[in-house]
């Protein structure tokens, strides 16, 4: 590929005329073309991806003017706001689980902007602060992302991220006192503690370039071994693999610390797994797998056994059980085969296996023994999301149920008679009753039968009339079921209609739908969301000028390239820190770990040709009318970087012709979504659910 950069041809000093009546900040264009294969691609906006420089600090600044001012134009923005408040504040809390004598959970009391873990001598016991976040910094933008026990009980190691990024840092607390330790960690990412004696293995990076670090390539993921009341530059580097630098390395020790798993991930859709038996002086590690397109995850060990999940030879995913002294995959035995429904988790609790399945993108939940033999299974509140909490060798057992109608609620399940108790149930201050949720199925452009959620108040009309928001993802194996949020509350309330579709390239029905809808074969995603829109329509829940959508990072990619398809078929377009360049996503932070799903533009001219077609970013044209869009981002996302959004929303305020407008929110201390605070969260709802109901004509 050969790079063209011209020289920067304006300043940003003067204002470009936009729909009803906004004035958009010029962009400058800097001329920049690339070439590949021999076509020749324009990228005149190139200079945003330099989100360190003045010119772009001063183009984020000018482009907040605008949206914010266009906020402030929103009749019902800030009784919006307060209703949004209203209905996030109430207790969430979180499943128990035991730790070395003592009982864990975190709760939040309803706008704190973390949650605060808590501990009790047993169980039901009088809770204690153990640790809260929310003293990690004035604003609550310092994250807690894991706490990790030491095996001995002595020791906890956790992990925060500041402002929403994806860097990490470790500090260590004693665990029976609460009080902390001077060991201090930095730049570790995608990290775990795996405890082994007096320490804990994580995984790093080199220290960035300054004024790089939310945008350079990261490569050279490493594993150390940190020593308590040692500094950082002792630590000892265990694993690094210089031939494989754009790789994921981490490790994990299981609990009688006679077994350490190696997990190596970045070159397919799955992993490679090994294992280093501990009992062994000087052992090394065991290649235990070979085909990185391949999922192999370690459930539990029980003596010289490691039980496994995988989808090899399994596209729903079995389990299967290996020996430490036999470990190659050849030697494995399948436990539990696939079913017809796709396995999402395995865990051993109180000497038995407990599985969930996702059927139809609901979970129903098995209880088996460690032989294979099925028991029975368990009894759910109704259609919803259910996930498992236990240990191998205690009787106690919990699970959190949700659904669109239903927010988290605990149960403690008893495995020997198949009976469930509530144990805690949030007290929401608005009627759930008033609403209700159906799963209803359409066929897609190909006839692909696809499923869709959709929720809404009781009463609702199939007039043809109703504010729709259509939400989805549809990539990398990710499987989206029913779960609850208070912030879509106000939208429902007032008669909206919100509609979760199960795309292809998710998990939904296994590894085949995951890759119907991967590399040569995106478009699949594209027409099935768009297929969503037009059942919608045909079936009279709504009609165009009533359709909002909505997605988030690979989603965000989704409604890119759905508004620029059919423009005609939105009247609102959200895209929240998405993938909007497709021709050079790989070039940023962990960007190249996509190309499993996506391709590269490298890969072939047929490949280029392909991305080229959907990229959002190289599809907008000139003179055409687009729906409203806001368009998110923030100024610490080294997951999806801002200049994804930045060049996109240029683009799209120079092409659009219509008369909507084209907004980009740019949140400061803020990163892809994970960690954010309450008061960020509530703010940045309050801004996307104004921009959504105002421009579908609903009264607030």
């Amino acid at each position: 590929m050969i790079r063209r950069l011209l020289f920067a041809t304006a300043i940003m000093t003067s204002m470009n005329s936009g729909a009803q009546g906004l004035t958009y900040p010029v962009t400058p264009k800097d001329g920049t073309v690339d070439e590949y294969f021999g076509v020749k691609v324009p990228d005149p906006y190139r200079w945003l991806e330099n989100d360190t420089s003045a010119q772009t600090a001063a183009w984020v600044k000018e482009e907040n003017k605008v949206t914010d001012a266009y906020f402030a134009t929103i009749p019902h923005r800030k009784a919006l706001a307060e209703r949004l408040k209203q209905v996030a504040d109430y207790e969430k809390v979180g499943i128990p689980f035991f730790r070395h004598g003592k009982w864990y959970f975190y709760k939040n009391d309803g706008l704190q902007n973390q949650s605060v873990m808590y501990v009790m001598d047993q169980l039901g016991g009088e809770p204690r602060v153990f640790l809260d976040p929310n003293l990690l910094s004035d604003d609550g933008t310092v994250a807690l992302k894991g706490v990790y026990f030491s095996h001995d009980g002595k020791y906890a190691a956790y992990s925060i991220s500041r402002s929403g990024s994806d860097w990490e840092e470790f500090y260590v607390l004693d665990a029976k006192t609460g009080k902390p330790l001077a060991d201090h960690i930095e730049w570790a990412k995608f990290s775990g503690a795996a405890w082994h004696g007096d320490g804990f293995y994580y995984s790093a990076y080199d220290s960035p370039e300054k004024g790089k670090e939310f945008s350079n390539v990261n490569e050279g993921h490493k594993i150390y071994y940190h020593r308590i009341g040692t500094p950082q530059d002792n630590d000892q580097l265990i694993y690094m693999n210089p031939m494989f630098p754009q790789r994921f390395y981490s490790v994990s020790v299981n609990e009688e610390e006679t077994m350490m798993f190696l997990y190596e991930s970045g070159a397919g859709a799955g992993n490679n797994l090994f294992v280093r038996d501990l009992r062994v002086p000087g052992s090394q590690f065991i290649q235990m797998t070979s085909d990185m397109d391949l999922s192999y995850n370690v459930v539990e060990t029980i003596g010289d056994k490691i039980y496994l999940m995988t989808n090899e030879g399994a596209p729903k995913s079995k389990v299967t059980v290996a020996d430490i002294h036999r470990p190659g995959i050849g030697q494995w035995k399948t436990l539990i085969p696939e079913g017809d429904d796709v396995l999402e988790s395995a865990d051993i609790i109180d000497g038995h296996l407990l599985l969930t399945y996702s059927k139809d993108a609901s979970t129903h939940a098995y209880v088996h023994t460690l032989d294979g033999k099925r028991l029975h299974e368990v009894t759910l509140p109704s259609v919803g999301s259910a996930g498992f909490s236990g240990r191998k060798e205690r009787k106690e057992c919990f699970f959190s149920f949700s659904s669109f109608t239903v927010p988290g609620t605990i149960y403690q399940y008893d495995i020997a008679t198949n009976k469930s108790v509530l144990y805690q149930a949030p007290k929401v201050n608005f009627n759930l009753n008033n609403y209700v949720s159906e799963q209803v199925f359409f066929q897609s452009k190909d006839g692909t039968r696809i499923p869709m959620f959709i929720t809404y108040k009781k009463g609702m009309k199939r007039n043809g009339k109703n504010p729709v928001l259509l939400y989805g993802y549809g990539g990398f194996n990710i499987s989206l079921g029913p779960s609850f949020s208070a912030m879509r509350m106000p939208f429902i309330e007032k008669g909206g209609i919100y509609a979760m579709v199960n795309l292809r390239g998710g998990n939904e029905y296994g590894e085949e739908w995951h890759l119907a809808g991967t590399k040569m074969r995106k478009q699949n995603v594209f027409d099935d969301f768009i297929g969503a829109a037009e059942w919608l329509i045909a079936n009279k829940y709504t009609n165009p000028q009533k359709i909002a959508i909505q997605g988030g990072s690979n989603g965000g990619l989704l409604v890119g390239a759905c508004m620029t398809q059919r423009p005609d078929l939105y009247r609102v377009a959200i895209p929240q820190v998405g993938v909007m360049d497709m021709l050079r996503y790989h070039k940023f932070t962990i960007g190249w770990n996509w190309a499993s799903d996506y391709g590269t533009s490298d890969d072939s001219r047929e490949m280029f040709e392909y991305l080229k077609g959907y990229s959002p970013l190289h599809n907008l044209r000139p003179g055409t009318s687009y729906p409203a869009t806001l368009v998110t981002t923030a100024d610490h996302d080294d997951r999806v970087v801002p200049a994804h959004s930045f060049k996109f929303a240029a683009t799209l305020q120079e092409c659009n012709a219509g008369p909507n407008p084209v907004l980009i929110r740019i949140d400061s201390k803020a990163g892809h979504g994970s960690g954010k605070p309450m008061s960020k969260v509530i703010e940045e709802q309050a801004d996307i659910y104004g921009f959504i109901m105002h421009h579908l004509g609903m009264k607030f």
